[in-house]
């Protein structure tokens, strides 16, 4: 007899296969990232058709056979219709869906990432938060939590809690002042007093305030700049969706 699991998941990415189906990336809940084969999906009149597209949240009814999971129902929970109806919007969550891909392991819970997901997802869908302020917050606290985060309390080689003109080696995932950082062989970037404190906010911030605070022009820039590097440097490779939302802000 046959098994089936509910849990909540969101669809990171989608493969279409054979005549109807598809081969989804999923984040789940109770497994973490799993590949699931959702048959008949591209048919018109599936029931979970709406469940198994890019970014949806549902609840899903998954059973296994050999070493795959099939989508047996779907409900959905969230779409986010906000991001559908726009294509720079839905470029970046889509890029979000792809990094979080990235440094997410098979079959290993992560609930803190599908929240983190979640919530980025929804402020930009609902709350019309300024992209980059969500991206670079985003990335950062995606980083920390994958194991990537960065030393960001204070100088790393002479230990002032505010470094004179602070930068970030995005390398070495080190703060440093710029004099101290010559002693260092890395690859650093400047971060001004407030663009300093947006990334502390995003590494240590209460996760539910994880996108209330604001950024002036400059620094906004500069920390979305900064974040970006810093997680490219550390996974050491592009996204495809990254280059397309760039693409279409030009």
């Amino acid at each position: 007899m046959t098994s089936h699991l509910v849990t909540p998941g969101i669809i990171l990415r989608e493969t279409e296969t054979k005549e109807a189906d598809k081969i989804l990336t999923v984040l789940t809940r109770d497994l973490g990232k799993v590949s699931v084969i959702a048959r008949g999906a591209r048919r018109k009149g599936c029931r979970f058709a709406a469940s198994a597209q890019l970014l949806a949240y549902s609840e899903l009814t998954l059973y296994k056979s050999k070493d795959w999971y099939f989508l047996n129902e779907g409900a959905t929970l969230e779409l986010f219709p906000g991001l559908r109806r726009d294509l720079e919007l839905l470029a970046l969550g889509s890029y979000f869906a792809e990094l979080t891909e990235a440094v997410s392991g098979e079959e290993l819970p992560a609930p803190e990432v599908l929240s983190l997901l979640l919530n980025a997802l929804y402020a930009l869908d609902r709350l019309h938060k300024p992209q980059l302020l969500v991206k670079g917050a985003f990335e950062l606290r995606l980083m920390a939590l994958s194991g990537y985060e960065p030393l960001a309390e204070g100088c790393v080689y002479c230990g002032k809690e505010e470094p004179e003109e602070a930068m970030l080696d995005i390398r070495q995932g080190v703060l440093h002042c710029r004099a101290c950082g010559e002693k260092g062989m890395g690859l650093s970037l400047p971060l001004s007093p407030p663009t300093l404190a947006a990334v502390r906010h995003a590494l240590y911030g209460d996760a539910k305030r994880l996108y209330s605070f604001t950024l002036g022009e400059e620094p906004m820039e500069q920390f979305a700049q900064v974040a970006e590097a810093f997680s490219a440097a550390q996974l050491e490779r592009d996204f495809r969706t990254l280059s397309f939302y760039k693409s279409i802000k030009i």
